[in-house]
This record gives structure tokens, sequence and C-alpha cells, in this order.
């Protein structure tokens, strides 16, 4: 480099040496040979490439300098917003029944074909299948059956209560059980006998000569020798038996029903005398009187004793409670046994519902979509074999975001477009359940579309747009202006920074700066906003027309 330099200060003093015109005679200056030239002018070109070099290494290496931030503003100002919600979906038919067969049968007949228009009732095809009707008849029986067994279980859930089914006395047998509270009782558990003394029985024979003179209701006086009275009795029934005597007399029965007072008894003997115009009839052979009737108190439930009520000749009245029975472990089985019984009336509505659909009509109006069988057909079980739809109306399930979800309402038009045909639909519903993706929040609502002519096609994709919200005279700014900031409590608030020399009266105090904003000369401010679209927002409140605020900041590279 030494050299180089040298080299340089040799061509410098050249043109100061061809300068001395007055030089004394004999000290001309020495020229330079052609060879040194050639060398000095190479070494000059490799001095520009290197200094070129350097400058091309420095751009491409040393990187942007340290850049400077510019900061962009933007002005509040008052103009028109609206809010666009766009997107797309796929339309299928508000109505729509498919046939399903699930047991296996032959094709006899198809009576419609894909893409004809059908009536609620319109016959559609005929299928024979044997596991159909067998089907229903297994299902039938299974209900029937759990029927009875729900039946008597509620009928023995009763005896949890045990009540005397008529008036009478009590009668506690030798084998009976004297049952305590807390001890366990088996179901069907001889308990006691009630008989009902309220009144007494007496079976009477008579000869058949007098067939026709004795009816229900007649009145005749019945002889009790035990008490040596005679007390007046009711013909309850006739019975025309053929009783044959030794003596060979042929004999009819009759019921005599005495009213007892209490001084009657079982097993006495009584004669019942009936007056036939004005001839007194005499039975063949005295009877015995017997309880008007007899009942055999059983438990019903298995469970434990909380209360007995059973004592011996106890006179009770119809209703009265005689025991009380804890049956938990019979209320459970009444409720696995209604379980089985729903689920036995749903598989006979499934199975009776096939057997129907073997020989379906259709359900709605409507056209068919698809058919997937014909005459002679053999069927598999769980096959779809037609396709309903009433096309007349579409829906179409869409989305809108978290900000314009409260903007839209049922009944609100919406502009559809299908492969360049043009539809108006209605918003039919709006759902509040949302569904968050990528941090923002949707809701789904569904489109309604009237397609009399059927010009909307089902399974082709659509696009739609609606207006969800405008506002054409509110304060805007660009959508970057507003800020989310924390607060202090763990909060966080929409914030817009304004330019001021001095703090606004509304401007808070942030916990964490925003990147970009200059320390000095811009504050937070809060605001209410409204409305967006995909450049501005609406600002309610917070800000006022034709003041300065921070967008965003650029930074410019420098050298």
């Amino acid at each position: 480099m030494s050299e180089l330099m040298e080299k340089e200060q040799q061509i410098q003093t050249v043109p100061e040496t061809g300068a001395q015109d007055a030089a004394p005679a004999g000290e001309g200056k020495k020229k330079l040979s052609r060879k040194t030239r050639r060398r000095i002018i190479r070494w000059v070109v490799i001095l520009a490439v290197l200094i070129a070099l350097a400058v091309i290494l420095a751009k491409t290496l040393g990187g942007k300098g340290e850049g400077e931030s510019e900061i962009i503003t933007d002005m509040v100002q008052y103009g028109a917003i609206t809010s666009t919600v766009e997107g797309s979906g796929l339309p299928k038919a508000k109505k729509s029944e498919t046939i399903t067969l699930t047991t296996a049968g032959t094709v006899q007949e198809v009576l419609v074909t894909e893409g004809q228009q059908v009536t609620a009732g319109t016959p559609l095809f005929v299928v024979d299948s044997e596991a159909a009707r067998t089907a229903v008849e297994k299902a039938r029986e299974d209900v029937e059956g759990r029927e009875k067994q729900l039946s008597v279980l509620q009928k023995d859930l009763a005896g949890l209560n045990l009540t005397a089914p008529h008036g009478g006395k009590i009668m506690l047998g030798e084998d009976a059980p004297r049952l305590q509270p807390g001890e366990e009782v088996t179901k069907g558990t001889v308990v006691a006998e009630l008989n009902d003394d309220t009144k007494m029985r007496l079976e009477q024979y008579y000869s058949y000569a007098y067939a026709g003179d004795l009816h229900a209701g007649q009145k005749v006086e019945v002889s009790i020798p035990a008490l040596m009275s005679t007390v007046t009795g009711t013909v309850e029934a006739v019975h025309m038996v053929s009783r044959i005597t030794p003596e060979g007399s042929k004999l009819f029965a009759a019921e005599i029903v005495l009213e007892n007072e209490g001084v009657l008894a079982k097993d006495m003997a009584a004669s019942a005398v009936v007056n036939v115009d004005g001839e007194m009839v005499y039975p063949y052979e005295p009877g015995k009187l017997e309880y008007y009737r007899t009942t055999t108190l059983k438990t019903t439930v298995n469970g434990t004793v909380l209360a007995n009520h059973l004592v011996n000749y106890l006179q009770v009245s119809a209703g009265q409670l005689l025991m009380q029975i804890d049956g938990e472990d019979s209320e459970s089985e009444i409720f696995t046994v209604q379980q089985s019984l729903e689920e036995a009336r749903k598989a006979l509505e499934t199975a009776q519902k096939n057997l129907d659909n073997c020989n379906a009509v259709a359900p709605i109006d409507g056209t068919v979509m698809s058919l997937a069988i014909q005459n002679g057909q053999e069927v598999e079980a769980n096959t779809a074999v037609i396709t309903i739809a009433d096309t007349s109306v579409i829906l179409v399930e869409a989305t809108v975001d978290e900000r314009n979800i409260s903007y839209v309402k049922p009944g609100m038009p919406v502009e559809i477009d299908q492969w360049g045909n043009k539809f108006t639909g209605i918003v039919e519903s709006v759902s509040l359940n949302s569904k968050a993706e990528n941090g923002v929040a949707s809701y789904p609502f569904v489109i309604a579309v009237d397609n009399p002519d059927g010009s909307m096609m089902t399974g082709s994709y659509i696009s739609y747009s609606m207006v969800a919200s405008e506002n054409d005279n509110c304060l805007v700014v660009p959508i970057q202006c507003v800020k989310s900031v924390p607060l202090e409590d763990g909060s966080a608030a929409d914030v817009v920074y304004v330019k001021a020399d001095d703090r606004p009266e509304n401007a808070i105090e942030v916990t964490t700066p925003v990147d970009g904003v200059p320390e000095k000369g811009f504050w937070p401010v809060p605001v209410e906003i409204g409305l967006s679209d995909q450049y501005n927002v609406e600002i309610k409140s917070g800000l006022e027309e034709g003041m300065e605020v921070f967008t965003t900041a650029q930074t410019t590279a420098m050298w």
C-alpha cells in the first residue's frame, strides 16, 4: 500500500514540474518512461476498484443503520360506516325425510321415480318383509309382558300399607307370625284372616216343587235354635242346581243373608222358612251360618315391618291401616321394569314404523331426491331406500363475528348468489352459542330462502352478503387507532392516543405502554366504539371532531 501511495505522489508532482517554464538552462526535468507510466495507471485503476468494492461491501454487510420512527396520525372526522357480513354456505332443504328399512325384504313394486314431485300420502313402494312382521309381533309380546309385570308390581306395592279390603274381624291363626317393627317379612306371608261378620250367610236347599217361588230380594224368617229366636233374612241369590236326596227328592239352593248385630256366630245352626202364598216352605235340612265373606291377608312385598296393627278379634272397617312395610327393593324393581317397558315400547314403535315403511307413503310434500330400489330387488337390512325433500324453502347456515352479532336480527334481508343467479333471503334465526377460533368468536345464524320454482339447487355452494349495520353520520377513525390496554385493576380498556400539548381531562393511566406510541405528546383517552368495517371504526364517545390521533409508527432506514 505504501508503494501505491508513493506512485500517487509521483503522479501529483508531474504537472508541477511541467510548469517550470523559467528553469535555468541545463536543469530540464527528467521524463518518465512509457513502462513507468503504464504501471502508475494500472495502480490507479486498482485503487478505484478497491474503493468501489469497499462501498458495496459496506452497504451489503453493514445492513440498515439505526432508523428514525415516523409518526403517522389521522384526524377524527364525521363519516359513514357500513358493517357487512359476507361468506359462503351449502344450501339444504328446510324439510327432508329419508325412509330406511331396518329389515331385509323383496321389492314388489316401485311407484315413483327420482325427481318426481309428490304430496304427503302418495304411495312410494311395496316391500315384502317377513322379518318386519315377525319383529312387530315379538316387540308387541314384549310390551304386553312388561305391562303385566308392572301392573302386578304396582298392585303389590300398594301392600306397603296393608289395609282392610272390607269391614270385619281380625283373626290371627295359630301359624300366623306375630311380627314386630324392625323384623323382615317376605312377600306372600299370611299375617291374618279378615272375616266380615257384619252379615252372616246361610245356604239352604228347597224342593224343586217350589222352583220359581223363591227369588233374590225376598224376605225370609230364619230360626236360630241357639238363640231361641227368629231373625229376618233376605234371599241374596237362587241357584238352580240339582241335588238329589237319598229319598229321591230334587233340590235347588238359595243363599240367605242376615244382618248381624253382634250375636250371630259362625257355625250356628239355622233354618230359613219361606212364605209362599200363605204356605210355609221349609228347607230340606238346617244349615250353618258362615261369615259373609272371608279374606286371607298376605304381604305383597319383601321388606321391613314399620308398624303392625293386627290384633286378634279386632273389629276393623274397610280401608283401615293394618300394617306398614318398607319396600325399597320393590320400588327399585318397579323403576327397573318401567325402564324396560319404555324401551320395549320404543322397540315396538320402531318395528311398527319399519313394517309400515314396507308399504311406504310420502311423509311430506316434496321432490324424490334419491331412489335406491327397483322392482324385484332384494333389500338388505338398514338400507336407506328413498329421500324426499321439500325444496320450496332453502336453509343456509352462516356465521357472524362477535363485533356484529348484536346487529343481526331475524327478518333481516340477505343477498345470495349461486353461480350468477341472484336470490334474496331473510335471517330466520340467530344462535347465542359462540364458537371461538383463532382468538375470534363467531355465532351461527340461519338464512331462509323462498324457492317456489326450485331454481336454487341444494348441495351447491352459494355466497351471501348482508348489511349488518350502518351509520351515515358518525365520528370515525382508522381501525388501527383503537388500542386495547390493561388497567391497574386488571381489566382492559379501548383507548385512542390523542395528540395534545397538555393532558386531556379524560386521559387515563395505563400500566403497559403501546409499542410505537411516543412517550410525550400523545395521551390515552378511553373511547366507546360502535360499528366497524375493514378500515374504520365508529367512535360513540371519548373523542371530538378535529382531534389528531396516533395511528402507527413507521421506521425509516439511515446511513
